[in-house]
């Protein structure tokens, strides 16, 4: 029988409930998310006032956590509330990376194909679906942008993408300063290109982390199908430590969007704008 083992850029289909494909990417973050839900129930029912075993190591990884984000927002009040949502991110990657490593994802089964029999794992690191990556990265993103409302309020997060309030202080500036006419422009399109900058978020994100975990499983194929034995070895404890710095990276870096969502103008008045022009009208000058 000729088996053919190789490594697909898309999900491979497991099985279909109706008319519904589950592919095995899928079906990895369905065991990771079951995994978190099972760990967090447990521990929670089992809480008490002196910690011990897994209470005491899971403690353990909380106080870290909340010293990683301290770092980053400078406040422990903003650190607590974004705290619930980057630790299950990264545990939800972690294990999402970790699950198509594991000997599990070795296991599959056999599909005949005009070349011959594929090999089809049943279970694929979820991060190496680009599908996956970007529905974390809009996720995220859309998140941070909530958040801000939540924070500073609406008016000031759409304030900073449609400057309208730029706008709105031509009429009242234009007979003391002509130049208002072409510097406010200029900074309310420079709001209009923060979208543009929201998206390169989301598509940064998704692709870094896509990008790091398929790089990784092409690796540890390509050298078990060189050298099936004890070579890979490395390579796949190098993996371990890789997937676990890029879960770390992509929340982090969703820690520093939520930051920037709940502080950005936020303090912005009248005098910030005219600050802002005052650059721009400086920068025009220096170029005439």
């Amino acid at each position: 029988m000729n088996l053919i083992q190789e490594i697909s850029l898309f999900a491979e289909p497991v099985a279909r409930i109706g008319k519904y494909a589950v592919t095995n990417s899928m079906l990895a973050s369905w065991v990771a998310a079951i995994i978190i839900i099972i760990f967090s129930l447990s521990l929670r029912f089992k809480l008490k006032e002196i910690p011990r075993g897994m209470q005491n190591l899971f403690e353990m990884l909380v106080e870290g956590a909340f010293s990683l984000i301290d770092q980053v927002t400078g406040d422990r009040k903003l650190s607590e509330k974004v705290f619930p949502i980057a630790l299950p991110l990264f545990l939800f990657i972690l294990l999402n990376n970790w699950i198509g490593l594991m000997p599990l994802g070795w296991v599959g089964q056999v599909e005949h194909t005009g070349k011959g029999f594929l090999f089809v794992p049943y279970l694929r690191g979820g991060s190496a679906d680009v599908n996956t990556t970007i529905a974390l990265a809009v996720m995220s993103v859309l998140a941070a942008n909530l958040f801000g409302v939540l924070s500073i309020g609406i008016w000031k997060v759409f304030n900073k993408y449609v400057n309208i309030k730029v706008l709105s202080s031509i009429p009242g500036r234009i007979k003391k300063d002509l130049t208002v006419v072409i510097v406010a422009p200029i900074t309310f399109f420079v709001g209009l290109i923060e979208i543009i900058g929201e998206i390169a978020k989301m598509v940064s994100l998704a692709f870094r982390l896509f990008g790091n975990i398929f790089a990784g499983e092409v690796l540890l194929y390509s050298m078990a199908a060189l050298i099936p034995y004890i070579v890979p070895v490395p390579f796949l404890f190098l993996e371990l430590l890789m997937t676990s710095i890029q879960a770390l990276i992509f929340a982090m870096l969703v820690v520093v969007y939520f930051t920037i969502s709940a502080s950005e103008h936020g303090h912005e008045d009248e005098t910030d704008v005219r600050k802002e022009q005052e650059e721009i009208k400086e920068v025009l000058s220096a170029k005439a």
